[in-house]
């Protein structure tokens, strides 16, 4: 309506007031309203996650999207990825490589060590991962390994190969390592072996270490003892999603000697790093000079669920 008509208007309607006259009736112009072009809405994509929708209860009912066909190929398609990812070469930071390393060490633990020789890894320098079929996953590695009671390290070589297939089993290790070079013990696992060989008072102690970190230094060689045999444990249980190390000594007893050979009853709890569980084990080991560290015996006790590892500080 133009400006003009309505002035028009309210003069009309102030003078009908005045003079008591009935309103004017006003003919106004029709009003054209021209159509607003839309613009194309585009299609709301279909997700490929089932959708959460809140029915306003504490409970949310999930409505599935996708079709077998669709989740068959997702499910395809991480497999495919995983195998990627643990082929070729590693970082040698990550988790793969150093849980294969990690086997690396138990096995040499296992062959090399004493109560005065325990390795721990301290370095994985190169590091590559090759499917083998239906056989497994072989790993070619170059470790950096640390005695822990000398401080001497040595680098070597190694491959190590997870078994497939629904049977699996343990690792089977290959390493270039030729044994302790650089230290020899054979003096202080003479004396050790004669001392406890000849003492009619067996020994005991528990907590190595105990929750300060601390082991008294007539333990040590029992705490050192303890952490080999737990190798033989940790190489026979070790996967492609494992990571073990030795976590403490519960307890540890000397049994009466048997064919020259010093026996322990031990009770060691396992940390595995991925799961983050504390793992109960008893282990009859078996040590001397000559024949080396055995653990003839390994029993998986229930889960403790008042015993903890001692803090790392």
């Amino acid at each position: 309506m133009s400006p003009a008509l309505m002035r028009v208007l309210r003069v009309v309607v102030l003078l009908s007031a005045v003079r008591g006259a009935p309103l004017a009736t006003v003919t106004l112009p029709p009003v054209i309203l021209e159509p607003v072009p839309l613009e194309p809405v585009a299609p709301v994509p279909v997700p490929s996650e089932p959708v959460r929708v809140d029915s306003g209860a504490d409970q949310n009912i999930s409505i599935p999207i996708n079709t077998e066909q669709q989740q068959q190929q997702q499910q395809q398609q991480v497999s495919l990825d995983v195998d990627v990812m643990l082929t070729g070469e590693l970082n040698p930071n990550h988790y793969p490589a150093r849980r294969a390393a990690q086997v690396v060490l138990h096995h040499l633990n296992t062959r090399y060590g004493s109560p005065y020789w325990w390795g721990a890894l301290r370095q994985v320098h190169k590091a590559t991962a090759e499917a083998l079929g239906d056989s497994g996953r072989k790993y070619s590695l170059e470790v950096t390994l640390q005695d822990q009671i000398s401080g001497t390290k040595e680098t070597c070589t190694a491959e190590v190969v997870f078994p497939g297939g629904p049977a699996g089993g343990p690792p089977q290790v290959t390493t270039s390592y030729e044994g302790k070079s650089e230290i020899n013990t054979q003096a202080q696992e003479e004396a050790l072996y004669n001392q406890y060989n000849t003492s009619q008072n067996l020994l005991s102690g528990h907590n190595l270490p105990d929750s300060y970190g601390h082991v008294a230094p007539g333990m040590e060689p029992f705490w050192h003892l303890g952490g080999v045999a737990s190798s033989f444990v940790m190489l026979k249980e070790s996967s492609e999603n494992t990571l073990y190390n030795m976590a403490q000594v519960v307890s540890v007893t000397q049994l009466a000697t048997e064919n020259n050979q010093l026996r322990f009853n031990y009770d060691v709890l396992l940390h595995e790093m991925v799961s983050q569980e504390i793992i109960h084990w008893k282990l009859l080991a078996s040590w001397s000079p000559q024949e080396g560290v055995k653990a003839s015996q390994m029993e998986l006790l229930p889960k403790c669920h008042h015993c903890e590892p001692p803090q790392e500080h």
